[in-house]
């Protein structure tokens, strides 16, 4: 266990001890707030967004991880945990966030939807450029590692809605229809989007795209682009000097126009290879959550995305 995962259990354990002193209080926006509407807890932004499309009026749903914040490294206060706790389904990503996996583990009957059971989680290597003998980045890229990042092909988020829609009907049987109705709706705007997706990118000069970390291998497995990731899954692994130098390598020689760095990680690393190589630098977002007062959903976000790939792989 790494000095980072010791942290956040050690983090998950303390509030749990501490709940006692919040237990029974009545909190603003928590959990069992509103006693006509199912209680859902969401561990990070594209669950909200599935929890709140699919569960409409009928569902009140809180975000564990704060706008703008980088959910990997969430750690949960006393009263997050009281949320989790008091929830009436708590839909999470189960090994993305170690401090809920924690809390969800306190309690072998906790109501939960764990998204990462619906389909088999690629490994982290999809989609991804490798060299032979190359050192891996990390733990996170051992042989076994899987990648968390399924909502980033939408026909894979079709499929977590429609399961998500079928664990509300089991908690809240009055409303069965009106979730399995709402989740067809959805079905459909991601369906669209795929269809975007795959037409937009199908006649591209590139294919090859150079990300701040590994974050998308679904994205890339989809459409036919091959992933060069500067860092590994988790995006505050630093990388090697050696890695550095293979990532320009590859750049240069598939001469790539864009470096393309995330919107809550720093993009210095993504800077300097971009100077090195005589490319643009471009936000790439992994939608693993949402700026502070933005506007944005996933969808538009996801547009968003496609725009940007296709001016850099420069996209007929």
């Amino acid at each position: 266990m790494t000095n980072r995962t010791t942290s956040r259990v050690l983090a998950a354990a303390t509030a749990l001890l501490a709940l006692g002193a919040v237990a029974g209080c009545s909190t603003s926006g928590a959990a069992g707030a509103d006693p006509q509407r199912v209680d859902v807890v969401a561990a990070f932004y594209p669950l909200q967004f599935l929890a709140e499309r699919i569960g409409g009026d009928a569902v009140h749903v809180t975000n564990l991880a704060k706008p703008g914040a980088e959910p990997h490294d969430l750690e949960l206060s006393p009263r997050q945990v009281g949320q989790v706790t008091e929830a009436e389904l708590i839909v999470y990503l189960k090994g993305f966030q170690p401090a809920v996996d924690e809390t969800v583990a306190q309690d072998d009957d906790a109501p939960v939807f764990d998204v990462a059971g619906v389909q088999p989680l690629l490994d982290a290597s999809a989609g991804g450029h490798n060299h032979e003998g190359e050192e891996e980045q990390g733990e996170e890229q051992h042989a076994h590692a899987k990648d968390p990042h399924v909502w980033l092909d939408p026909t894979r988020l079709a499929a977590i809605g429609d399961q998500l829609a079928q664990r509300l009907g089991e908690v809240d049987p009055d409303h069965a229809a009106d979730y399995t109705a709402r989740a067809a709706a959805l079905r459909a705007d991601l369906t669209a989007l795929d269809g975007e997706f795959t037409q937009g990118l199908a006649t591209c000069q590139r294919r090859e795209i150079v990300t701040s970390h590994t974050a998308f291998g679904y994205l890339a497995d989809r459409y036919r682009l091959e992933q060069v990731g500067i860092t590994g899954l988790s995006p505050d692994v630093e990388p090697s000097p050696q890695r550095l130098a293979r990532v320009i390598e590859d750049a240069k020689a598939h001469q790539a126009s864009t470096i393309f760095f995330e919107a809550l990680v720093s993009p210095k690393v993504a800077e300097t290879i971009a100077g090195q190589v005589g490319a643009k630098t471009a936000v790439l977002d992994p939608i693993e959550g949402l700026a502070a007062g933005s506007g944005s959903d996933y969808l538009s976000v996801m547009r968003t995305n496609l725009q940007t790939l296709r001016t850099a792989l420069s996209c007929s």
